[in-house]
């Protein structure tokens, strides 16, 4: 194992990752020395430093800004990395002089909001003290928040990420799929409904490459007909329910777990279809290089458990 003085890397200070970190999220370094208190000539100095304690440049300047470079890419990920876990430490440490409260961040996708929502109930029903922040999105926008130390966990899809030897995954409920539709839709009562019923209807769909949009490609293409073009494209289940009451003649692909939800509450009817595909397991997603705090432990615990067995894989 080499020596400390002998890795460049040692003397790289905090303040010059906050300005890294800062660099990336305002493209500019006059934005990023100011947000930190630093004067430019200051910020100047400091990133020519790294640079020059990397061997590499990090950032290469266009006229959209400063953007980062392959090497600066890997530096801005440690860089957020190691902010977030001071600043985890500061709220660790607070909570302890606090009466021991704790702080859980998650990240979900849509499919599983329903699972990730009944397991926080019953996790604060036992542990009231915890601060709990949910962020949804895609698998992808997800992964890159975990990589950047944001998240302590997410459920999602590992598959998505280019990396995913990085995390370590429990894959731990199949996701069903359904087709809903606005409880006046024209097909609504029908005993059974084929998707060249629906070709003329206005889909409400996932964006592009994202799994349940790949899914419904797939019964298109297996059932020999051509995608529908006039698409609505959203990530959020909000926004899907929300155009559905307002155009009867639309209808959307859902996990069924959220379908039941909506279906539930009366803002959709699910058609009667029999679909092929299926979806792949929602996935506990945590980075191997990461320490988990005792609630990001207990709640994965919780999580996986609170699966029927006859669901859990």
């Amino acid at each position: 194992m080499p020596r400390t003085h002998s890795m460049p890397l040692i003397r790289l200070s905090m303040r010059q990752m906050l300005l890294i970190s800062a660099i990336d999220d305002n493209g500019s370094l006059k934005r990023a020395s100011e947000l930190i208190g630093m004067s430019q000539p200051r910020a100047t100095k400091a990133l020519q430093e790294a640079e020059d304690l990397t061997g590499t440049k990090l950032f290469n300047r266009t006229n959209r800004g400063l953007i980062a470079t392959p090497a600066g890419e890997c530096m801005i990920r440690h860089a957020k990395t190691m902010l977030s876990q001071l600043s985890a430490m500061a709220q660790e440490i607070h909570s302890a002089s606090d009466g021991e409260w704790g702080r859980l961040r998650i990240g979900t996708i849509m499919g599983a909001v329903p699972y990730v929502t009944e397991t926080i109930s019953a996790f604060l029903r036992r542990f009231p003290r915890t601060s709990v922040e949910i962020l949804e999105d895609t698998s992808v926008e997800l992964l890159r928040q975990l990589d950047r130390g944001l998240l302590d966990l997410v459920i999602g899809r590992s598959s998505m990420s280019t990396t995913p030897q990085l995390y370590n995954v429990t894959a731990f409920h199949d996701e069903l799929l359904a087709v809903v539709a606005n409880p006046a839709h024209p097909l609504i009562g029908r005993k059974k409904v084929g998707l060249k019923d629906l070709v003329d209807a206005r889909w409400i769909v996932y964006t592009a490459s994202m799994p349940m949009r790949l899914s419904l490609e797939q019964e298109f293409r297996q059932a020999g007909l051509e995608m529908p073009r006039a698409l609505l494209e959203t990530r959020s289940a909000l926004t899907t329910m929300s155009l559905m009451q307002a155009e009867p003649n639309t209808v959307a692909l859902l996990s069924s777990d959220v379908a039941a939800f909506f279906v539930n509450f009366g803002m959709a009817s699910v058609l009667p279809m029999h679909l092929r595909s299926k979806s792949e397991p929602y996935e506990v997603i945590t980075r191997k290089s990461a320490d988990l705090n005792p609630q990001t432990l207990q709640f994965i615990e919780d999580l996986v458990a609170g699966v029927p067995s006859a669901a859990r894989l």
